[in-house]
């Protein structure tokens, strides 16, 4: 046997088993997601999305856990996505190579490795306890917190991929630096920093560790920021340990919604980031 046929059969043995491992895998996904499908669109009806949570045996819906979720969500993104991008700015455009610059990124990739339920667990701490009582700002500052690391990082990123001749054309005319970051390299990675975002919304809007320790839930409509507030994966997680299987129906129901929630804002972020690229 020639060493061709050997690195040729070779070959073939690789990619079999290649083509063997990508199909086992998606095989699972799609098992998950067909299941998820077929048991979420069962229960799924206008009361969803107009009736708050039930008690057992009663007819209800997720209003409260849905509404609960896009607050939190908005205010913890209001909260995280300036600091990161802010900081993303100083390491990208200020502090480069500063000894700073280090510790930052150094903590900031720890906090992107970290388990979601140390923030729950910090904010608890140094929130909840002071106050007394859970509340949905406290969620919402857990959320914020996971949001940074990410729009810091994608920040960093797009802002280094933007040529320094951008940067030096517009200093030879005469513009300030703030004038050079906000008007040219903003405008340059304008798409990579919407994609970081939205990626840092798909991040937080299926956590359920952190607002277990913070906001807790609330099975009645509540707008109290300083209150507890239900939220989709807390309900999701209480309703699909129960006994009840009306509370399981809303559990398969809600995993759906926030599982086409987070699919549709990764397909928006890489049609983001491919409009960037062409």
């Amino acid at each position: 046997m020639s060493l061709y046929d050997t690195r040729r059969r070779t070959n073939t043995l690789a990619t079999g088993l290649a083509w063997g491992a990508a199909l086992f895998g998606l095989s699972w996904l799609l098992l998950i997601l067909g299941s998820l499908a077929y048991e979420g669109l069962r229960g799924l009806s206008p009361s969803v999305f107009t009736q708050t949570t039930p008690p057992p045996g009663s007819v209800g819906g997720l209003m409260n856990a849905i509404a609960g979720s896009l607050v939190m969500t908005m205010i913890g993104v209001a909260i995280g996505a300036p600091l990161g991008m802010l900081a993303g700015t100083y390491l990208a455009e200020y502090g480069r190579y500063t000894k700073l610059a280090t510790v930052v990124r150094f903590i900031n990739d720890i906090l992107l490795s970290a388990p979601s339920i140390v923030i729950g667990l910090f904010v608890y701490e140094v929130m909840v306890r002071p106050m007394g009582h859970f509340s949905a700002i406290s969620g919402a500052l857990a959320l914020g917190l996971l949001v940074v690391p990410v729009v810091l990082r994608t920040t960093e990123d797009m802002l280094l991929l933007v040529p320094a001749s951008m940067r030096e054309a517009a200093s030879a005319l005469g513009a300030p630096r703030a004038m050079v970051i906000g008007q040219i390299a903003y405008r340059a990675a304008r798409a990579g920093l919407v994609t970081g975002v939205l990626l840092a919304i798909a991040r937080v809007s299926g956590e359920t560790a952190p607002l277990l320790f913070t906001a807790l839930n609330n099975q009645f409509w509540s707008s109290d920021l300083n209150a507890p507030m239900a939220s989709l994966p807390v309900v999701i997680f209480q309703f699909a340990l129960s006994p009840y299987k009306d509370w399981q129906q809303l559990a398969w129901t809600g995993a759906l919604l926030i599982t086409v929630t987070v699919l549709t804002l990764s397909i928006i972020a890489r049609a983001f980031s491919a409009g960037r690229r062409n």
